[in-house]
């Protein structure tokens, strides 16, 4: 459990039951568009690691040219010059050529995207966002009857569908499917792309979760999106287009009560990186779009969501579950999630740009990471050092 925690009133004077990934339109509404917050702390700025990471072997390559060209040169005494003025040549020439290609963009005019989990702040705003730059949209809601799709329809303009689209739902799916194949824009074979926003959020200690959740969490985040692949890819085959699919850049990052979590969302990712592989001679690209702890939670879920998924948690455990634990120790393990209810007015502009560009960009980056600095870090230390550095260096208090 992370950070100290003020004693607040106990968990059993909290109210009734319920569990939700999805508050209501005004604590989404805030947070809809790309501008900059400009209360983002400088420690919080994006870094453009995927452009760090599109770079990084052109200009190793560079190196390797440069010292191979200059021993050649040297050695045959045609030319005396050095390695370094290769290197510097090669990198600037190499550079300028990468960042044209990362630039390159797709027409958005006859291309129709897809879009799960738009009852989400990100899938909201992504499919604004999307409409504004001239896509024809199809947003999923769980519900299209709420008020939420209700304002989406109303402040896009007529390329926007919102359709009735639970992920664990198969007839949803294949009705989903029918519509978009009815309402393509004209000329279109197929769709775009399909951008995977659906998420229910599971957290707390894995002995705690009851297992109705973890149920609905996997049929949402892992079941829910391979079946939706399987019905729309023969409609993205067609128009060449892209897979993306949205996760954590901490979900291979071992932390305690966001284990179902994190193990769904790295589930998630090993299912992209093998479905790139199947689909690369299809000419169809599988883009992951990993966050920092910003997607872990407080998209979703409110601290009213979290409040009430403790309740249920602590009522479904055995007296004997009680009695080891105890309700000091459940209720602080409770808190430490607290974090990621409190960015509900969080700058977005990051993870919408990323999610824009892997849709948008002609050639898009397998894997688009907007985290921070220190989250960046993080997931380097837990993925390259041994565990027992990562425990020294990221130890909870």
């Amino acid at each position: 459990m992370s950070g100290p925690f003020k004693r607040r009133a106990s968990l059993k004077t909290l109210p009734a039951i319920a569990i939700s990934n999805a508050g209501d339109l005004r604590r989404r509404r805030s947070s809809v568009g790309v501008t900059h917050s400009s209360t983002t702390s400088a420690g919080q700025q994006e870094v453009p690691w995927d452009i760090l990471d599109r770079c990084f072997l052109p200009v190793v390559f560079c190196q390797a040219a440069a010292i191979i060209i200059s021993t050649v040169l040297n050695t045959l005494h045609i030319s005396q010059v050095t390695s370094l003025t290769l290197f510097i040549w090669f990198t600037i020439s190499t550079i300028a050529a990468v960042l044209f290609y990362h630039n390159l963009k797709v027409t958005a005019a006859g291309k129709a995207v897809l879009i799960t989990g738009c009852d989400s702040r990100v899938g909201y705003a992504l499919a604004r966002q999307l409409d504004e730059l001239g896509f024809t949209v199809f947003a999923g809601f769980q519900c299209a009857s709420d008020k939420t799709a209700e304002e989406l329809k109303e402040e896009s303009s007529g390329r926007l569908h919102v359709l009735q689209l639970d992920v664990a739902n198969e007839t949803h799916i294949l009705a989903a499917s029918l519509y978009a194949v009815e309402h393509l824009p004209d000329g279109a074979p197929g769709l775009w792309a399909v951008v995977h926003c659906a998420q229910w959020v599971a957290l707390g200690e894995i002995e705690w979760i009851p297992h109705q959740v973890i149920k609905k969490s996997t049929n949402i985040n892992l079941l829910g999106a391979t079946r939706v692949n399987q019905v729309m890819l023969p409609l993205v085959r067609r128009a060449h287009g892209r897979i993306v699919f949205m996760t954590s850049g901490l979900c291979r990052v071992a932390s305690a009560v966001r284990g179902v979590h994190c193990a769904l969302l790295a589930a998630v990712e090993a299912q992209a990186s093998c479905l790139r592989q199947e689909l690369r001679t299809r000419g169809v690209d599988v883009v992951v779009v990993a966050p920092g702890e910003f997607t872990s939670g407080s998209t979703w879920l409110t601290d009213e969501d979290m409040r009430e998924q403790a309740i249920e948690m602590w009522s479904q455990l055995s007296q004997e579950q009680r009695s080891t634990y105890g309700e000091d120790y459940f209720e602080t393990a409770v808190r430490s999630l607290e974090k990621f209810t409190k960015a509900q007015d969080a700058d977005m502009s990051s993870v919408l740009r990323a999610l824009s560009d892997s849709v948008v960009r002609t050639f898009p980056l397998p894997k688009y990471t907007p985290v921070t600095r220190q989250e960046k870090i993080q997931a380097f230390v837990a993925d390259h050092l041994p565990r027992s550095v990562y425990d020294i260096v990221y130890s909870e208090k």
